[in-house]
């Protein structure tokens, strides 16, 4: 995982700081500890209306439940970042990264 990207929001930058910490951690830690961490994620970024990175992280609960760990949940990551760092929030923005979510599960 890269920088976290650059944005005016102090909420966007910390949560997109989270996640960079995450990725970096994702290989070597438990499913447990990822899902506790996303799951801190998705409660800041619902108390902030960054929707579209809480049906990421929606996602991401789903891909940890497969048993998706490691450098694959990385993948997952990276859609968060982009989402947590998205200057839209309605329902379409939303739509938008769940299909991104949907290809990256196809594949």
């Amino acid at each position: 995982m890269g920088a976290a990207y650059a944005t005016r929001d102090p909420v966007q930058a910390e949560l997109a700081a989270r996640v960079a910490r995450i990725g970096h951690r994702a290989p070597t830690v438990s499913i447990a500890t990822l899902a506790t961490e996303v799951d801190a994620i998705r409660a800041a970024a619902l108390a902030h209306g960054l929707y579209p990175a809480v049906a990421v992280t929606h996602a991401i609960e789903a891909a940890l439940a497969r048993g998706e760990r490691g450098t694959l949940i990385v993948g997952w990551l990276d859609i968060l970042r982009d989402a947590v760092a998205c200057e839209r929030n309605d329902g379409l923005a939303c739509e938008t990264y769940l299909a991104a979510c949907s290809v990256r599960l196809s594949g």
